[in-house]
């Protein structure tokens, strides 16, 4: 039986802090008529929105992907969304097309390559911000995958393998690609994920241990350097991520060099350079494993840069160095450049031509 929401409780939530009042003013009048069946469980409803707003999702954006979930209230809606300048219709009409994307991918055989599905998918899109919506949800789901029936949720995971992940990926939306791909390797390879995360938790406390001791010493370091203000943090292990370097290394885990991992923050992109000039000072490089993606971006354009050093008591650490903004682009992607004037109209960010060519 599906879920019920009404619209105060949902304005009630946290993710819709923000919303802007003419957006919950459209909400409300689309609810009139009381509460109405959601497609999503309220649960991935709700975890959806919380995606959205960690994107800083505009109002539009927020109010699409309840309708689209909330079809009773979407057909009462129909006069707010043919109001001039309203890109409502475009990210509904998305989210709609975006099923004939699912459809086609449940009919391939495996093996075949999915990026045909994949650039379909961002030709069909007219306002790319319905990629968000996607992502969002789908993140939700998945992490609701576990009340499923075992051949919806295999499904559900190969959908997000093959076609949510590598277009977070695209889009450089690192702050959902990591969470998709973990969760999808959990479901279709559960002994190995399973394994993994073992080793992980069993070196966990040892590793912890080692970061704090580099942070204080890189820390101490880039004071003394002038390099006031750095953020430093040990950076988070991402399961399918060190499961595909096993792979292409042809390493045991124990071997990766990211194991042990800090990120470094700073202001500008001299005190970025200034910053690896004091680590390859306190700590040896280790040839081969420096990447400037500051003067060479990724095609998803994200900038870091990123070096292994055999670290204190001789064990590898990998070292990325960014700016703030260089960090916040790398987390959310294309979607930073997803807020939309006020004058309303489908409009994509040069990033997102980008994404959507490459």
């Amino acid at each position: 039986m599906a879920d019920t929401v009404d619209i105060e409780s949902l304005l009630a939530l946290p993710a819709l802090a923000a919303l802007p009042r003419r957006a919950a003013d459209l909400l409300r009048a689309a609810a009139k008529d009381g509460p109405a069946a959601c497609v999503d469980p309220r649960g991935v409803l709700e975890d959806t929105l919380e995606a959205l707003a960690l994107l800083d999702a505009d109002g539009e954006v927020m109010v699409a992907a309840i309708l689209h979930v909330v079809p009773d209230w979407a057909r009462r809606d129909a006069a707010a969304r043919s109001t001039p300048g309203s890109a409502l219709p475009a990210l509904l009409e998305g989210q709609a097309a975006a099923n004939q994307v699912w459809a086609l991918h449940a009919e391939q055989a495996p093996g075949r390559g999915h990026e045909g599905l994949r650039r379909l998918l961002l030709a069909i899109v007219r306002d790319l911000r319905v990629v968000s919506i996607l992502l969002a949800r789908q993140l939700a789901r998945m992490r609701a995958a576990d009340a499923l029936p075992s051949d919806e949720r295999l499904a559900l995971a190969r959908l997000t393998r093959d076609i949510h992940a590598p277009l977070a990926n695209r889009l450089g939306i690192w702050q959902l690609k990591w969470e998709l791909e973990d969760l999808a390797f959990r479901h279709l390879e559960p002994a190995t994920y399973r394994r993994i995360a073992k080793l992980l938790d069993d070196k966990r406390a040892g590793r912890e241990r080692y970061i704090a001791e580099v942070t204080r010493v890189l820390a101490d370091a880039l004071a003394g350097a002038g390099i006031e203000g750095a953020d430093i943090a040990g950076r988070p292990k991402h399961i399918y991520s060190i499961w595909k370097k096993m792979q292409k290394k042809d390493v045991p885990i124990g071997e990766l060099y990211d194991l042990r991992a800090v990120r470094v923050l700073v202001d500008d992109v001299q005190a970025c350079y200034a910053a690896l000039g004091v680590v390859h000072a306190l700590w040896t490089p280790v040839p081969g494993e420096f990447d400037d993606y500051i003067a060479r971006p990724k095609n998803n354009d994200y900038r870091s840069l990123h070096t292994a050093v055999v670290g204190p008591g001789g064990k590898t650490l990998e070292v990325q160095i960014r700016t703030r903004e260089m960090h916040e682009q790398a987390e959310r992607g294309v979607a930073a450049h997803w807020r939309y004037k006020e004058t309303g109209g489908s409009q994509r960010s040069a990033a997102g031509e980008a994404a959507v060519n490459r």
